[in-house]
């Protein structure tokens, strides 16, 4: 690790801070590794096993046979739901699928894919990975693994990343279909270790303003995230838009280290407490090469975790401007426990704090998941989306930062500058098609049958200045959209061709040039985006 990380550990000794979903996957994690499940109890316990009993006596005498580590399992996972939502045991077969997007890397064959009309279609081999290398193309579909059927059998996207994963060395044989071409093409593709990038898109929005887009924050996100923000400056930035919308969290490290860039020395990131825990501060040290930077961090009710970390310990520090919605108030960090069997436990051991001392852990009932996921969702229903006014704050909750801004606790980051919902009455068949998915399935067999025209764009730019929607393939979508049940008045089908044309063109900059040619044309219909940018520009 460099220098900053090795500071950190003297603040906050924690192994690993990661990122637990469920359901939709939020939540912090405080991750150390111990040998085995005798560590659970103390050696030499003579406390009656009641569970232990239970469990023997069912396997000796139930009517069926049943199988013991199932049960165990469901046990286990019982016990854990009634605790709080973000304690979780983990099989061995999930604990791979649930680790891995943490290390930032896998083991596997090396593409970006999707189920389209039931078939795994491949959006985009990896950069040097092992499925270029032997020559699998964007828009192959992948009929056979291993001479088995995957295609038109109902395959989910768990089972064909279980099918394509693997360890390094091993070899999978593919069938793939390819447009103009009769038969199927065989491929033998021998797994290697494939990174994964937590950073989408860095890129200079004008002379002085740079944008960059984390999905994640896992163990090469501070690496990524230095790498292209020390470029960005060169190429002139004094002023930077971080985008966490969307961005569930992931290793605490991370979002201490990405934190401490911004910071003066010795201004507190983030401190851990819990019963049987002691309290742990997390400092920001002098090797910040951003503290002149001015920055905005965007949020929405999908940032949690680590994403909080980020924009409590700025708002708190009262550096830069949150904008966006309230977040999802994700204050519970889990350490997790592997098992002698392969699986794991992650139990909730305390919650962190931010600088004012807030906890943004949202309320929950022990045992009721249900309710707490609902809150997300009435969100939606309460007004919160739209209309700042209906959020309330709890008067006892509420904290000041060091230059006299109210802040509260209770649940989330409130943004600064708080930016709605867009409930749009005007493009009215834009929404449908976009809500649909419509504009986003049209561009992709777009891109599909036009890919050899398309793949002679090799950068941003030329694709950003040769490349817009016609006429012509604006009235294939409004056809497009018909056959599938979607039609209105001519009037409306004009006022959204503007707002379609952008998104179509960047549905299709993704598909060819990954998020590079997505988020810059997105942007321009990006109602919170283009709020940060004002903003930021007049940000003293």
């Amino acid at each position: 690790m460099n220098k900053k990380n090795s500071k950190f550990q003297i603040y906050l000794p924690i192994a690993f801070s990661i990122v637990l979903i469920v359901g939709i996957w939020i939540g912090s994690l405080l991750v150390t590794n111990t040998q085995g499940a005798k560590s659970l109890l103390p050696l030499g316990s003579n406390k009656y096993n009641k569970t232990g009993d239970i469990l023997d006596y069912i396997i000796q005498d139930y009517v069926d046979t049943v199988n013991r580590e199932s049960l165990e399992d469901d046990a286990i996972r019982g016990l854990l739901e009634e605790l709080d939502p973000h304690s979780m045991y983990i099989s061995r077969e999930e604990f791979n699928e649930v680790n891995d997007p943490l290390l930032g890397s896998f083991e596997g064959i090396g593409i970006s894919f999707r189920i389209q009309k039931d078939t795994i279609t491949v959006i985009n081999p990896i950069p040097g990975g092992p499925s270029e290398k032997v020559g699998l193309m964007a828009g192959d579909r992948i009929v056979m693994v291993d001479d088995t059927l995957v295609a038109g059998i109902g395959i989910t996207n768990n089972d064909a990343i279980r099918k394509l994963k693997g360890k390094k060395g091993t070899k999978v044989k593919v069938s793939n279909f390819r447009r103009g071409i009769p038969k199927l093409i065989d491929f033998t593709i021998t797994r290697d270790v494939i990174p994964t990038y937590s950073l989408d898109v860095a890129y200079m929005v004008d002379d002085n303003v740079g944008y960059i887009k984390l999905n994640k924050f896992s163990a090469t996100t501070y690496d990524e995230f230095i790498e292209s923000a020390k470029e960005l400056k060169e190429e002139g930035m004094t002023k930077l838009i971080l985008d966490l919308r969307g961005n569930p969290g992931g290793l605490l490290q991370a979002a201490i280290g990405i934190s401490d860039e911004f910071l003066k020395e010795g201004e507190l990131i983030v401190y851990t407490n819990g019963k049987n825990r002691a309290k742990r501060h997390a400092f920001a040290t002098d090797d910040g090469d951003f503290e002149e930077i001015d920055i905005a961090v965007l949020v929405d009710e999908n940032s949690a975790s680590a994403s909080e970390i980020i924009a409590g310990a700025l708002q708190d520090n009262d550096k830069g401007l949150i904008i966006g919605r309230r977040t999802f108030g994700k204050g519970l960090v889990q350490e997790q426990i592997s098992l002698p069997d392969g699986s794991a436990v992650r139990l909730t051991t305390a919650r962190y704090y931010t600088p004012t001392g807030r906890c943004i852990q949202k309320p929950y009932n022990n045992g009721d998941s249900e309710s707490y996921y609902e809150e997300y969702y009435l969100r939606y229903h309460n007004g919160e989306m739209t209309n700042k006014d209906s959020i309330h704050f709890n008067d006892s909750l509420k904290y000041t930062t060091p230059k006299g801004k109210v802040v509260y606790g209770g649940g989330g980051i409130m943004p600064d500058i708080f930016v709605p919902l867009i409930t749009d009455s005007v493009h009215t068949y834009y929404n449908l098609l976009a809500n649909k998915g419509l504009i986003f399935q049209f561009a992709f067999d777009y891109t599909d049958r036009n890919r050899a025209r398309l793949n002679k764009f090799k950068d941003f730019e030329t694709y950003d200045t040769d490349f817009n929607m016609d006429n012509i393939i604006f009235d294939e979508l409004v056809a497009f959209a018909e056959d599938k049940g979607i039609s209105q008045s001519d009037e409306k089908v004009q006022i959204s061709k503007d707002k379609i044309a952008t998104l179509f063109k960047a549905f299709v900059g993704r598909n060819v040039l990954d998020e590079k040619g997505f988020y810059p044309i997105y942007h321009k219909i990006d109602t919170t985006f283009n709020r940060a940018v004002f903003e930021i520009r007049n940000l003293d």
